[in-house]
Order: C-alpha cells, then structure tokens, then sequence
C-alpha cells in the first residue's frame, strides 16, 4: 500500500498543493514551520477522517477559506483507488471513491496509516484518554464499522449526563434514564469488546517490537482495565455477558451518577496498563524506556495491521509509515534501531528540519518543502 499523489485545496497553509509521492522512504526536508507536518497530517486524515494534532476539524481549513479539500491516489493491492475528502465544519464532511459520492465512514480502511510524532509519548506518560484514543484508532482500522459505535456512543454519554444533571433531587423511578441506560450498555459493550480484542492482537507484537527496539529488554505488555474492575476472564466475556455487567454496574451507582451529574460507567472512563518489567510504566519508566514503549506501540500496530495482509491476500494491509520530525527527539541507539525497522516498509514518509536529522541508512526521495511547494531536491 502507498500513496502516489496527494492533492490539497485550502487545507492548513496550502491554497493548493500537488505532491507526488515516488516508491519508498521519502523525506520532506524544510525549516520548522514550512507546512511539513501538514502533508503528513493531510495522508493522516484520509485515514483515519481525523488529525493527529487537532481535535476538531475547523484548524484544518485555510485562513479565509470556507472548505478544504484533501485528494489522494492509493495504490493498493494492484488497484489504483483515488480518494477525496472535503471538509466543512458545521456542514459535516462529504467524499469521494474513484468520483462516486459516498459516506466519509465508506471510505475508512481503505487507506491505512501509523503515524509518530513527538506527542506518542504521552501514550506512556499522559491521561488515559490518549490511551482510550489509541486503541479506537487502531480499532477503527481493523473494523471501520466501529467508528459509527464510538460516534453514537459519545452523544448518548453527553445527552444522558445533561438527563442526569436535571434529576438531582427528584425521587422515584426513572423511565426514560433507563432508555438511555440500555443505549449506553449495548454501545458500550461493542466498544469495550472491540478494545479487548484489540489489546489481545496487539499486545504480542508490541512485547516483540519492545525487545528489538531495546535490545532485549523488558517484557512490555499490555492488559485493558476498567474503572471498577470485573470478574476474573472478564477479557473472555461475549459482547452480551459485557452489555449485562455494565447494566448491573450502573445500577449500582445510580444514586451518585444523579448527585454528580455524570456518566460513572462506561468505556469512556477505561484505560489501556502498559507495564514495562513488573512496574506501570506511567510514573515509573524513565524517559528513555517511555520513548521505546511509545515506539513499541506504533511498531506493534505497523505489525499488527501488517500480519491482516500477506502476497497470498486479496487485501494489502501494510500502512503507510509517517514519521512527522520523530528522529530529532530520540537518542542514537533508538534513532538507529527505529531507521532499521521503517527501511522495511513498502512507503515511509519522513519529515525533518535538517538532514542530520535523519538516519543516512534510510535513503530514499528528499523534497523539499518551502514557501508553500514541494519540489525534489536537485530540481
């Protein structure tokens, strides 16, 4: 899988933008600020319908502009797929497969991306809810029907907590908060299933990547926990025994969700334990183990999505590697053990603010990127 072509109208700093991609590493050189990031950011969003730096969609559209538009031309398994997405905050996205309109969620997996930056470690050391939005991203790659669960499952948690603020005080029973209660569990119960399941896939090739990027050391693994934990095999629970705990769970904290006004159950309150050796590694790994299991997650994913694929397969399941200025931020050996494992990838895409930023070993295409274009270095 790779991207070939990439066209951009008023997204981010580009009024428009064309880029072609050749085969393997390509690195975007250019000073900080060039609009490097926003080609990486612009192969993101195809991917995944989301920036890996923003929360919502309004910072993506150029200054002035009232819509961007992001273009691509994939190349995959022998089929050469042209994809479109525009952006339109407040009027919901539209898009396009190989010219025909269709959903924005149809065109989810077709394009698949690991993305590294400098924010992955907060993976390791920052608040679960990066940790909860790591595994729905890997989750949505593997099964885009899980976008719409997680998309419904969000207004149904909203929506309950503004009933729940409006109950406080009243007695008796409360009909139309267990409407909302079933809608919660039956979500909920997809959502959290998906995320064990993911856990499960994930965790061995994050344990191997872990080791290589070490040279040995660790193990990392990975196990999902919930807020107040369940029963022993509860990572083996069906879908429904899942959607029956959580029922029984919001029973229970019925009166202090009314008193506080909020959702106390939920997968949104869950988080993802990463242990490094026998510790967590949130508050006890150092700065450099935090770098290497952050590695290790994205590595384990590349795998992971990899490993779906295969010569033998209709599908083409390796992602596109983008590497938004991560070499600057790690040290030698992990620089070096990082650049032996992407030179494999069939398209890695690098940016950097100078060339000592970036291992030699690597190769490939170097564009460069100023004043709002993207030439090749020579030209």
């Amino acid at each position: 899988m790779r991207v070939s072509r990439l066209a951009l109208t008023d997204f981010r700093s580009y009024e428009e933008l064309l880029v072609e991609f050749p085969m393997g590493t390509v690195t975007l050189l250019g000073r900080n600020g060039a609009g490097k990031t926003n080609i990486i950011e612009a192969v993101r969003y195809l991917s995944a319908l989301s920036s890996h730096r923003v929360a919502g969609d309004a910072a993506l559209i150029r200054a002035g502009a009232k819509a961007a538009v992001v273009r691509a031309t994939v190349e995959k398994a022998k089929r050469s797929l042209g994809l479109e997405v525009t952006i339109a905050p407040g009027k919901g996205s539209s898009a396009r497969l190989n010219s025909s309109v269709v959903k924005s969620r149809e065109i989810l997996g077709i394009l698949r991306t690991v993305v590294f930056s400098p924010e992955d470690l907060d993976l390791v050391k920052g608040d679960p809810s990066g940790r909860r939005r790591f595994l729905d991203e890997v989750g949505v790659t593997m099964m885009p029907k899980l976008a719409g669960d997680l998309s419904d499952y969000d207004r149904v948690v909203r929506q309950r907590a503004t009933l729940l603020k409006t109950m406080r005080g009243r007695k008796g029973d409360h009909p139309t908060l267990e409407i909302w209660d079933d809608k919660l569990a039956a979500l909920g119960a997809r959502i959290m299933r998906a995320r064990l399941d993911v856990t499960a896939a994930l965790g061995p090739y994050v344990a191997t990547e872990y080791e290589e990027v070490t040279g040995g050391y660790g193990p990392c693994e990975l196990r999902y926990v919930t807020t107040d934990e369940a029963a022993e095999g509860f990572i083996d629970w069906s879908e429904g025994e899942i959607e029956a705990w959580l029922l029984r769970q919001i029973d229970r904290q019925r009166t202090r969700e009314i008193d506080r006004g909020v959702c106390l159950v939920g997968p949104h309150r869950d988080d993802l334990e990463i242990t490094v050796g026998a510790l967590p590694a949130r508050g006890y790994a150092s700065h450099g183990e935090s770098w290497s299991t952050a590695l290790a997650l994205r590595l384990g994913t590349y795998s992971l999505l990899t490993s779906e694929g295969g010569p033998d397969s209709d599908d083409d399941g390796e992602p596109v590697l983008l590497l938004d200025d991560v070499f600057a931020e790690l040290d030698s050996g992990r620089r070096a053990a990082l650049a032996a494992r992407v030179g494999q990838a069939h398209q890695v895409i690098v940016t950097a603010a100078v060339d000592e930023d970036v291992p030699g070993s690597l190769g490939g295409t170097v564009l460069m990127v100023e004043a709002g274009k993207v030439t090749e270095r020579g030209d």
